[in-house]
């Protein structure tokens, strides 16, 4: 008996993961893929052709950003579907406007027509009930100071220049979401709780709980 089976996880089964920078999403991802043999859809950062141009520029390229990313993550989400399920994956489509999209209007880098454009769009496209929900948002959580100390773990440049600051505002922002958000079922993960890199018999027990997760949210989708 292979661990999907062991733990009841549906063979076409879509778990999103979702967290502020440092948290380890990427990680999550890819070790719940390899334990249920499950694909991975990953954030295309490379191919971007506005990232550049919006670090450089917020205000002007905010907007383009988000509605870009919006396409992106709707074609994904769609294919995902069309495949079949099967997937883990990282970062949700919700995090862009119940976050970005919306501190950049909050903090004047985006208009007020241009959010109101954004998230009408954003409204039509996602929030129907013809749009594929996730079975299961593995929300993941922990202390700021866990979270910083990751960041710095994992030295990547531009993350080290940036300000504590703006790591603490967008710690709160995801706290303040995830306690309003109500798409899919939530099973929210602390990162104090768990080495999926250092301690394989981890993973299990975070199967456990997605197993579980998911048979409620299978009868949450009945119910809708």
């Amino acid at each position: 008996m292979n661990l999907r089976e062991k733990y009841q996880i549906p063979h076409d089964s879509v778990i999103t993961i979702a967290g502020t920078v440092g948290v380890g999403k990427s990680t999550m991802t890819n070790a719940l893929a390899n334990a249920l043999q499950f694909r991975t859809s990953l954030e295309k950062v490379d191919t971007n052709p506005y990232l550049d141009k919006f670090y450089a520029d917020f205000e002007r390229w905010s907007f383009h950003l988000q509605i870009y990313f919006l396409a992106e993550r709707f074609k994904e989400q769609k294919r995902i579907f069309e495949y079949g399920g099967g997937f883990i994956q990282d970062r949700s489509i919700y995090e862009d406007t119940g976050i970005f999209a919306k501190m950049h209007y909050e903090k004047g880098t985006m208009t007020p027509t241009d959010y109101q454009t954004y998230y009408s769009l954003f409204e039509s496209m996602v929030m129907t009930p013809y749009f594929p929900h996730p079975d299961l948002l593995i929300y993941l959580e922990g202390s700021f100071d866990d979270v910083i100390d990751r960041i710095k773990e994992r030295g990547r440049p531009m993350e080290q220049q940036t300000p504590i600051s703006y790591w603490k505002e967008m710690h709160e922002r995801y706290e303040n979401w995830i306690n309003s958000f109500n798409s899919c079922p939530i099973l929210r993960i602390n990162i104090a709780d768990y080495d999926v890199i250092n301690d394989d018999q981890s993973i299990e027990s975070v199967l456990e709980k997605v197993g579980h997760f998911i048979q409620q949210s299978r009868k949450w989708k009945v119910r809708q």
